[in-house]
């Protein structure tokens, strides 16, 4: 049971790793494909670690640590490359992670040494509980541009707006060194123009099955740092199809000055937003844009 009351769901995924669903959000914590596939596929390989060479230090956060399956697999990685891992996570439910590591299912899917590591790192002071907006503001006060990774896995922007909002995103970016690099799933226009607002470069996480195989999943998450990204492990740069996703009344962004209101008040002033750029004319509406790119699903 979560802080809330809502009793976590346990979930096998695609390649048979734990994860959890969450009732309270209509959610699922991974990818049908697998939380140990997506942990990899768009958190430690995007993250180019082997450009570091052995004994370096990589100082990261983990924005909603969740079941802790994205830091367990950095563990991993690091190891195998010789890097220190210098780790900061942010959480506001120590349930999922109390479920995961109380999993014989989560323990087994790991090397040797990881849980072990994983339950260090998370009982150290650099676990941080609580609402992440106020657990970042310390963090920038004491480490403005320390950080060369930050990964963000919060629930869909939909869900969980308070966590994509221009300001926070604008936080996490002021975390980064120069060449830090922030790394997301999410695909959305508004979030990929946060960053931007954010004086962040925006770069594309490749897709597992490929833009041209399969449309409706054309882009697998979003990568950010303050200085240009080349194309590399796993990134790409953004499709002409993508820019102009960055027109429509899909990039409003959500907008939570001083860090204190709901997600209901949240989507209400975005769709207010976004209702007069449409009346205006000063943006395109999503749904022309899905059609003249053959697109399909729904990627706000």
């Amino acid at each position: 049971m979560t802080s809330n009351g809502f009793k976590l769901e346990v979930r096998s995924t695609g390649d048979g790793s734990f994860s959890l669903f969450s009732p309270e959000f209509g959610e699922a914590f991974h990818s049908s494909r697998g939380a140990l596939t997506e942990a990899r596929e768009k958190f430690v390989e995007p993250a180019g670690l082997e450009r570091l060479g052995p004994g370096s230090t990589l100082q990261v956060l983990d924005v909603c640590v969740g079941t802790g399956c994205n830091t367990a697999a950095l563990i991993e990685a690091c190891a195998s490359r010789g890097l220190e891992l210098h780790w900061w996570g942010l959480e506001l439910d120590r349930e999922p992670l109390a479920q995961a590591l109380a999993s014989p299912a989560f323990r087994a899917q790991w090397q040797p040494g990881t849980v072990a590591r994983l339950q260090e790192l998370c009982s150290s002071p650099g676990m941080i509980w609580g609402d992440a907006r106020l657990a970042v503001q310390p963090l920038v006060e004491e480490q403005k541009g320390q950080f060369d990774l930050l990964l963000l896995d919060a629930f869909s922007p939909s869900r969980c707006p308070q966590l994509w909002s221009v300001e926070f995103l604008g936080a996490l970016g002021s975390l980064l060194k120069p060449k830090g690099l922030l790394l997301t799933y999410c695909s959305a226009a508004a979030v990929r123009q946060a960053l931007r607002l954010a004086g962040l470069e925006v770069a594309a996480i490749e897709a597992p099955c490929g833009l041209q195989q399969h449309k409706q999943d054309w882009s697998g998450g979003t990568a950010a740092s303050p200085s240009p990204l080349t194309p590399g492990p796993r990134l790409r740069s953004l499709t002409p199809m993508e820019m102009e996703h960055l027109g429509t009344n899909a990039a409003e962004p959500y907008r939570d000055p001083g860090f204190c209101l709901d997600r209901k008040t949240i989507l209400q002033q975005r769709q207010q937003a976004q209702a007069k750029a449409m009346r205006e004319g000063n943006v395109e509406g999503t749904s022309a844009w899905r059609r003249r790119w053959g697109l399909a699903g729904n990627h706000q």
